[in-house]
């Protein structure tokens, strides 16, 4: 008897038709370690040979509200430690040894300013110890954005990294410090999303959110943006009003208004989103134990122009 096909969740999450769009969520402030890849655990922020010392700092730091990743490139691998702080865009060296005086400091937000990064940084999950669909999918991506970059001279800095959330809409990844977040990566998006970022536009096939958003706010930039696609690519969006009613079996509609500006020339758009429940693998292992979820997500159903609020 020939062994049963192994299912992944982000083929699931696909089946479903899923959207991307509404799951950009992320925190702002970031502390990325360069860690080897080999030694990542399930932990977004563990290493198997990393002490003690620094995990308990490092559970501290998070406590403060500092999302701890592990990030890893082959061709930056040193006796010291890359650290990136964001949102502060400082890029540190620091020895192993220094490590834990490093962290403490950091804990008493006493740490020296470091490099000013003049470049973004863009981190594509590869966390395969996590989900298998990191390592399927997420080193494939990982690959063709690290290549693009390469072979196109484009000043992007990309690293794999330890988990980011949202495993089944692998491969994920986010852009620092614009704190974009994309998903469902496949090798042919790489250099057109590396080319659209680097215009500092959201590449819009693959785009979950950016991170400061609501889930409602994030679906509905994403539904004008398209909008606006072809006649103004570079406008500027902001949200003017937000409108939520309940409907039947608490599913929600919502009415978003939003200008958008291009040099002096500006127009308003009206996004209805409406709310819906789907039945979901978040994970692999959730696949594996047939154990869908139910989860309440946002959907733009339609997008008009409209007149200035009053």
């Amino acid at each position: 008897m020939g062994s049963m096909k192994r299912r992944f969740c982000t083929t699931e999450s696909l089946e479903i038709d899923e959207p991307l769009a509404g799951t950009g969520n992320h925190p702002v402030r970031n502390l990325l370690i360069s860690w080897p890849r080999s030694k990542w655990t399930r932990s977004a922020r563990r290493a198997s040979d990393m002490s003690d010392a620094v995990s308990g700092l490092l559970d501290r730091l998070a406590k403060q509200g500092l999302r701890v990743n592990l990030i890893d490139r082959r061709e930056d691998r040193e006796k010291s430690h890359r650290i990136f702080l964001m949102p502060e865009n400082q890029s540190y060296r620091v020895l192993p040894e220094q490590l834990p005086a490093f962290l403490e400091q950091l804990l008493a937000g006493a740490q020296e300013p470091g490099e000013p990064l003049n470049h973004p940084l863009l981190l594509c999950c590869t966390h395969g110890q996590k989900d298998r669909c990191c390592a399927k999918f997420g080193f494939q991506a990982y690959k063709a954005l690290a290549e693009s970059a390469q072979q196109e001279a484009l000043p992007f800095s990309v690293w794999e990294s330890s988990h980011l959330g949202g495993c089944r809409l692998a491969a994920s990844a986010v852009v620092m410090p614009s704190m974009r977040k994309y998903g469902r990566i496949s090798p042919e998006h790489a250099l057109p999303l590396l080319q659209s970022e680097l215009k500092g536009r959201p590449y819009l096939p693959c785009l979950r959110g950016e991170a400061e958003l609501s889930s409602l706010q994030q679906v509905a930039r994403i539904a004008a943006m398209e909008a606006l696609a072809a006649t103004a690519p570079d406008a500027e969006l902001e949200i003017l009003s937000e409108e939520t009613l309940a409907g039947e079996r608490e599913c929600a509609t919502a009415w978003l208004v939003l200008r958008w500006r291009v040099g002096e020339t500006e127009g308003f758009l009206r996004v209805k989103c409406r709310e819906e429940e789907l039945i979901r693998f978040d994970t692999c292992a959730d696949v594996d134990a047939e154990e869908a979820k139910p989860a309440r997500v946002w959907r733009a159903v339609d997008v008009a122009d409209c007149e200035a609020p009053a």
